[in-house]
């Protein structure tokens, strides 16, 4: 009765590790692909404004705050996957990681997202370009660029746990937790990119997430 139960409890750990994974990889694509650049070298004029001002660039940032909430629950599931295998105490850091870095990430996230979203929109509608001087306050003040640097590098560190976890636990494939490691250990370095850089390493953590939600899905069947 109870190995039933713990089977039933890993299976369910298993699709909902699965659904987290699948929608954040799609969520992490659509973030650099919905996302308006303008001119991307020098976002502080009234085309950045537009930008900023835009339903695009709300949606996008939207969809990388859900895509980091998601990838913590993923995590948190993956590591009851991982309970009782060699890969148990990785999955702990993993879950432990990942949702540290996520708080330190987010609040960043929602100052870009609304924050510049508000300025653009009032510079727009006023045509006073004078005012996106405060986009530098926003975004490139030391306490907040210091939160969001450690939060990304947590969340890197927790993938990287994870994949060690996987690659220890002998229930799923070794090499399906790593491309979404490398995927979030670039994280930092596509901020630095072209557009269409930064839209291929969406494309990286969308094809890592969703092989390891296959590879989480093939394990339930086979367990079944």
């Amino acid at each position: 009765m109870v190995d039933t139960a713990q089977r039933v409890g890993t299976d369910r750990a298993r699709a909902a590790a699965a659904a987290s994974f699948g929608a954040a990889g799609v969520l992490f694509l659509l973030y650099p692909a919905v996302r308006p650049y303008s001119d991307y070298l020098n976002q502080a004029t009234m085309e950045g404004a537009r930008a900023y001002a835009s339903g695009a660039w709300v949606a996008a940032h939207f969809f990388g705050m859900i895509g980091f909430l998601l990838l913590g629950l993923a995590v948190q599931a993956l590591r009851e996957i991982l309970r009782g295998t060699d890969g148990n105490r990785a999955g702990i850091a993993a879950t432990v990681l990942t949702w540290v870095g996520v708080g330190l990430t987010l609040p960043y996230y929602g100052a870009e997202d609304f924050g510049l979203h508000a300025i653009g929109g009032r510079a727009v509608a006023e045509g006073t370009p004078e005012l996106l001087d405060l986009v530098d306050g926003v975004r490139g003040g030391g306490t907040q660029m210091t939160m969001f640097a450690t939060g990304l590098l947590l969340v890197a560190a927790g993938t990287v746990a994870a994949a060690v976890g996987i690659w220890r636990s002998g229930v799923l494939a070794r090499w399906s937790g790593v491309p979404l490691a490398v995927g979030f250990a670039l994280f930092i370095p596509q901020f630095f990119g072209s557009p269409w850089m930064r839209v291929a390493h969406g494309l990286l953590v969308a094809a890592g997430a969703l092989w390891l939600a296959a590879e989480l899905l093939r394990a339930r069947r086979v367990s079944g």
